[in-house]
């Protein structure tokens, strides 16, 4: 089926970037990014994942931080360099 989402361009450019970098479509990226949240809703499963959940409960204004600066570095990627 075919649907049309509204993003902001953050996201999109962050969804889109992680997507490429690891060699898969937006389309299928999307499709497994939201399988997997259904799946964790459905199970009582935890929201965080990757870094958060390896650190545990940082403080809002750190994980601010590190976001930021993961952001910055999306934005830096060349997308071409990875296909």
């Amino acid at each position: 089926m075919k649907t049309t989402l509204e993003l902001p361009d953050e996201l999109y450019r962050q969804t889109k970037a992680t997507a490429a970098l690891r060699g898969e479509s937006l389309k299928d990226f999307v499709a497994d990014a939201l399988k997997n949240h259904l799946e964790r809703s459905a199970s009582g499963g935890s929201a965080q994942r990757g870094w958060r959940a390896v650190f545990g409960k940082a403080r809002q204004e750190d994980v601010k931080a590190v976001d930021a600066i993961i952001a910055a570095e999306l934005e830096n990627v060349d997308l071409d360099e990875w296909r």
